[in-house]
């Protein structure tokens, strides 16, 4: 039996400022059949808090405790694998002090850097890349939030963090080390953590073969495409990363939840 959902947000549970239709209905009814719900965000934009918030105000209720974002998973990781270490990360300010608050010095002298983090970030200018670039060179780490391509958005899509790491990639030489967020083992360790289960009793909810469904499948845990957010029906012929079930929406999750309990009582 399915005892907890991992679930992505952008394209599974909202687009932009809405709800996917029937989202907090199946929210609610998983937590009334006694189902743990965390959510998921590679997006390192707003604060554990300022998800929260959002899915709050959009009618799902939601603590701070039962988020889980790519900036907080990495922040986590340098604090114990690098604690105090000099980083210069090309992000937004919610990922800034996330890392502040990790114990981590934000560097900006290229000497000093110990670390690079490429993330998703609007404020990208060739100045940020410069800084990276010469402290790349001169042997700093490097690391990143997230593969996305793109993040989906209403009306559309956007570049996403893959835009940078791509950036650095190209005028270095270097390739990224290390991804933080989905689909890494990382993220999925720190969801578990929340969930208190272990990954058999869990399914991944989401709506991208290249994060939400590979790190299912890589993490032993139940896999489910959406097909609302960027991947379409036709994708998945030939698609590397095969899900357990695909639903139209997470509007179809409580029925399938109620299926999969029947066939584990069986």
């Amino acid at each position: 039996m399915i005892k907890g959902y991992l679930l992505d947000l952008d394209g599974t549970v909202y687009r932009g400022e809405r709800l996917v239709p029937g989202a907090a209905e199946a929210v609610a009814e998983l937590r009334r059949r006694g189902r743990r719900i965390v959510f998921l965000s590679n997006k390192p934009l707003y604060s554990r808090r300022d998800y929260a918030e959002k899915l709050t105000r959009l009618g799902i209720p939601t603590s701070e405790d039962e988020v889980v974002n790519s900036s907080l998973v990495l922040a986590r990781y340098l604090s114990r694998e690098a604690p105090g270490t000099k980083v210069f990360a090309i992000g937004e300010l919610p990922l800034l002090v996330e890392l502040c608050k990790a114990g981590l010095e934000l560097c900006e002298d290229p000497e000093k850097i110990e670390y690079v983090v490429a993330a998703f970030d609007r404020t990208f200018d060739y100045r940020k890349l410069n800084i990276a670039f010469q402290a790349l060179k001169k042997g700093a780490r490097f690391i990143a939030t997230n593969p996305d391509r793109t993040c989906p958005v209403e009306g559309g899509e956007i570049p996403d963090a893959a835009g940078v790491i791509a950036a650095l990639e190209a005028t270095t030489g270097r390739k990224v080390e290390l991804v933080l967020g989905k689909p890494s083992r990382h993220m999925v360790r720190a969801a578990l953590e929340v969930l208190g289960l272990e990954a058999g009793e869990c399914a991944m909810v989401g709506d991208r073969l290249e994060t939400d469904v590979r790190m299912a499948v890589e993490n032993g845990l139940v896999s489910v495409l959406v097909l609302s957010g960027v991947t379409a029906e036709r994708d998945l012929q030939g698609a590397s990363w095969k899900p357990d079930y695909v639903l139209r929406s997470i509007a179809e999750l409580p029925e399938l939840d109620e299926r999969l309990a029947e066939r584990s009582e069986g």
